[in-house]
């Protein structure tokens, strides 16, 4: 098959019963407990109005060149029910990669989430549509259909990889991919921080939170306090 022009078989994917149970973390505590480096950029974010949307499921990957999508309408043949289609369109906003036709397509298919590393159109049908759509914005203008591309190849969205068969997840706060092979660790530690978060908010809610770590960390960076010898206050 020539370079440009690949389509490969997934050898692995988490479950669409496993990528359930994700559902209630925040992308933001499952973020910080992989160690705040895995991000897909602030310029992907979730495109439904109802902004209480949640996207949770095994990545089919897709890498294309800005503002074509043939590679795209292969994948949506190749989805599994559940599937996250994850394109990589270079973040170009030229040409809308996706719109109301294909995504109604995919779900026919079964398709869980999108994300597109680009831009989508039919942007009224889609933000009111129940399918968690993300993407890096909208023009009006179609995309090409020549390739090349690639289908189940790892995918750069704005230097975080996404391998075929990793989990994707998405909220309000953005996109993040965990790596299959640390699923079950990164799973524990995003529930103790979601625990951890939870008693820290009823402390501010209660009155009971400790601050005295901020004038700690900042005596531990050099900073040394002036003599509180009374302020004049008008």
């Amino acid at each position: 098959m020539a370079l440009g022009f690949q389509i490969f078989q997934r050898s692995r994917a988490v479950t669409e019963a496993n990528a359930k149970r994700w559902l209630d973390l925040p992308v933001a505590n499952v973020s910080d407990s992989m160690s705040r480096l895995s991000a897909a950029g602030a310029n992907l974010t979730l495109m439904n109005t109802d902004l209480t949307t949640k996207m949770s499921g095994a990545a089919l990957t897709v890498r294309t060149r800005p503002g074509d999508n043939l590679m795209v309408h292969k994948a949506i043949m190749m989805l599994e029910p559940g599937d996250v289609l994850v394109i990589d369109a270079g973040g170009d906003l030229s040409n809308a990669i996706i719109g109301e036709i294909m995504v109604k397509a995919a779900v026919s298919r079964g398709l869980g989430g999108l994300v597109v590393h680009g831009a989508i159109r039919d942007a009224e049908t889609l933000r009111t549509s129940s399918l968690p759509v993300f993407a890096c914005g909208v023009t009006h203008r179609g995309p090409y259909k020549d390739g090349p591309g690639e289908i189940n190849a790892p995918v750069n969205l704005g230097g975080m990889i996404v391998h075929p068969g990793d989990l994707v997840l998405g909220d309000a706060d953005g996109v993040v991919a965990v790596p299959f092979d640390h699923l079950d660790a990164i799973y524990d530690a995003a529930r103790r921080k979601l625990a951890d978060e939870t008693g820290r908010l009823r402390q501010v809610d209660t009155n009971e939170r400790d601050y005295s770590w901020i004038d700690r960390r900042l005596q531990a960076q050099g900073y040394k306090p002036e003599p509180t010898d009374g302020t004049t206050r008008s």
